[in-house]
């Protein structure tokens, strides 16, 4: 049903700015899941735009751009499930709207008293939990279909740069990788 509802929305997911903004935010993933396999404990972050993507998290430059042409040469030759990742913000989103859903269908019907919610608590309970485990894997499918595309075309990175950032906590270290159609 997704992949039909992809189609129809072709026209709109191919225009020149998201299609880009989709491919980038697939490379995003590949470089995100090749750099966890490599460093240890990675915590990182990214965000992707039409002109590429930033990461957040302290990784060396080097590391960073290798994982980068390597996911896109990868997914090139055909690795398309690397654009898909399982942290994803779209999971996220997806999980927290039917949750949200979840809530207010075992709501449904109440009365203003306190008495009535804690009534109702086990079913919304269940119905949330459903949400959450249902949650997961239609955000991935979302991802491969809306969020993201795992065909890079030609793409090509053309920098990769580090920045630190000076915060409350300390100092953030994001790293921005351009992109260009070749």
């Amino acid at each position: 049903m997704l992949q039909s509802l992809a189609q129809t929305a072709s026209p709109v997911l191919n225009t020149p700015f998201i299609r880009r903004t989709r491919r980038n935010h697939g490379l995003e993933h590949a470089t995100i899941t090749l750099l966890s396999a490599r460093v240890p404990n990675l915590v990182m972050s990214g965000r992707s735009d039409q002109d590429g993507f930033t990461l957040w998290g302290k990784a060396e430059t080097a590391e960073i751009e290798r994982a980068a042409h390597e996911a896109l040469e990868r997914m090139q030759k055909g690795e398309s499930d690397l654009a898909v990742h399982p942290n994803c913000g779209t999971n996220l989103v997806t999980q927290g709207l039917l949750v949200s859903g979840a809530a207010l269908a075992g709501s449904v019907g109440t009365k203003r008293g306190a008495q009535d919610y804690i009534n109702r608590l086990p079913v919304v309970l269940l119905m949330s939990l459903a949400a959450i485990l249902f949650g997961q894997p239609l955000g991935m499918r979302l991802q491969k279909h809306f969020t993201t595309s795992g065909q890079p075309g030609d793409l090509q990175i053309e920098s990769v740069t580090r920045h630190e950032v000076k915060s409350f906590g300390g100092t953030v270290v994001m790293h921005r990788v351009t992109t260009r159609n070749g």
